[in-house]
């Protein structure tokens, strides 16, 4: 038993380095194996790929959708949140507005007081109105309406219109009751006397 036994190597291929005209030879003979099974396998493949690539296809479409809704959420929070916190303002202003109503005629009072000389500087009711008008202020309250300003049917509602000789324009000759801004917008038209130019 000196011989090994030597199987067959026909067909089988070796380790070989394939040269360029070789690598064209294997190709050539895939193609004709193709060609040799029939449009089966091309037909095959194509469904295949074009399965997968609706596949990706459905996948980015339903991504698309999810980043749309997502975003379409989004927008519709913020303006919620603006709306929530414009609604908040308003009704904080509104609030105050109700609160400031109410201590209206205790300022008109204070300002009587004041014009007949009851609040005497360094009186003890002269510190308790300052204290009072300062809180006010702090709230956003602003008075309006002075003696000399142009009269404004906006922000002035004339009680009596006296006819004043010398009087080009219609002008603010004494005010009855303060006017009061809140926020900008306005809570109270001062009462005045307006001189209207005589005929």
């Amino acid at each position: 038993m000196g011989k090994h036994n030597q199987e067959p190597t026909e067909g089988v291929p070796e380790d070989e380095p394939t040269t360029g005209a070789e690598a064209a030879e294997s190709a050539q003979d895939a193609e004709g194996l193709i060609e040799a099974e029939g449009p089966d396998v091309e037909t095959t493949l194509s469904d295949a790929d074009l399965s997968f690539l609706s596949g990706q296809s459905d996948a980015e479409t339903l991504a698309a959708e999810h980043l749309a809704d997502l975003q379409r959420v989004t927008a519709e929070y913020a303006n919620y949140r603006k709306r929530t916190e414009s609604n908040r303002q308003v009704e904080k202003e509104r609030a105050i507005g109700d609160a400031v109503k109410v201590i209206l005629p205790v300022l008109d009072d204070l300002d009587r007081a004041e014009k007949h000389g009851d609040l005497q500087e360094g009186g003890p009711f002269t510190a308790i109105a300052q204290k009072l008008r300062g809180g006010i202020e702090k709230l956003g309250l602003v008075k309006t309406g002075a003696v000399g300003d142009l009269f404004d049917p906006n922000i002035h509602e004339a009680i009596f219109q006296q006819p004043t000789p010398g009087a080009e324009t219609s002008t603010v000759a004494d005010v009855v009751e303060a006017g009061y801004y809140l926020g900008g917008s306005l809570l109270r038209a001062a009462k005045v006397v307006v001189a209207v130019p005589a005929d």
